[in-house]
């Protein structure tokens, strides 16, 4: 299952939103913290419960030019990828969204397909608040 957030605008250079996403403790600031308990974390790593006792866990798994990879840590439910692009626009303005790879069955999908897809567009308004 691929599915892929909202297009945003950050008022920032891809350099600095890189700097502030490959730290996995700056996750913490994006996540919607009423939903999320047990939010633990290094520079490498995260992972925290969403609501209905799921544990999620994000790890580094590299960049490239405009690209930021995550993968599924051992705590996760299945096995996924997050990709965040990032596109520099203008000197001060970039655009980015999360894109999630998934390894879901069908009834799987119906669940998690709409929260996930809620959860990416809350993080990815959140990161542009960051650099306001």
């Amino acid at each position: 299952m691929i599915l892929t957030g909202e297009k945003i605008s950050v008022t920032s250079n891809v350099k600095e939103i890189e700097s502030f996403l490959i730290d996995s403790n700056n996750y913490e600031f994006l996540l919607p913290m009423d939903k999320v308990s047990n939010f633990k974390s290094d520079n490498d790593s995260c992972s925290f419960k969403v609501q209905g006792g799921i544990t999620i866990s994000l790890i580094q798994n590299g960049k490239e030019d405009g690209k930021i990879f995550l993968k599924s840590g051992e705590k996760s439910p299945f096995p996924f990828k997050l990709t965040v692009h990032l596109n520099q626009l203008e000197e001060e303005v970039t655009e980015g969204y999360i894109e999630f790879d998934g390894e879901v069955n069908a009834f799987l999908k119906m669940m998690v397909e709409k929260p996930l897809l809620n959860l990416f567009n809350y993080m990815s308004h959140k990161l542009s608040k960051q650099f306001l």
